[in-house]
């Protein structure tokens, strides 16, 4: 799935699954990680990783940020990823979190539409710079 659109398939290498396992590896060890899996008949179907970041501002407010929301093609439309942005959203207030945040890349239009319809709002300009 993270190789299964124009912007992953350009980035991620899916024949060589050891870095894939090394990094769910340190996400599964991290407990301010949270991974989740869905699974339709013994197959994954949806990903989101949630993140619970402590931080200063907002009164010393923890924030969550969502990250890697993956939803295969043929369960786009499902409600799946409404689900999963739900409980993460709710995962996030009982960890004591003030907000939930995402990015999204600005070609994802489609995926816009899907989180402003969720409540979230375009709020922050974002930078990126590769290190590699």
């Amino acid at each position: 799935m993270l190789a299964d659109d124009p912007l992953g398939a350009t980035r991620e290498s899916p024949d060589d699954p050891a870095p894939y396992r090394e990094a769910f590896a340190r996400i599964d060890a991290d407990p301010n990680q949270h991974l989740v899996v869905a699974e339709r008949d013994g197959r994954t179907v949806g990903t989101l990783q949630l993140t619970v970041i402590p931080g200063l501002s907002r009164r010393g407010a923890s924030r969550a940020l969502i990250e890697a929301v993956r939803i295969h093609a043929d369960a786009r439309g499902s409600g799946l990823g409404t689900q999963l942005i739900t409980w993460a959203i709710d995962e996030a207030g009982r960890q004591g979190c003030a907000l939930v945040q995402l990015t999204s890349d600005a070609t994802r239009v489609e995926a816009h539409r899907f989180y402003e319809r969720l409540g979230f709002e375009a709020s922050h300009l974002g930078f990126k710079k590769p290190l590699t």
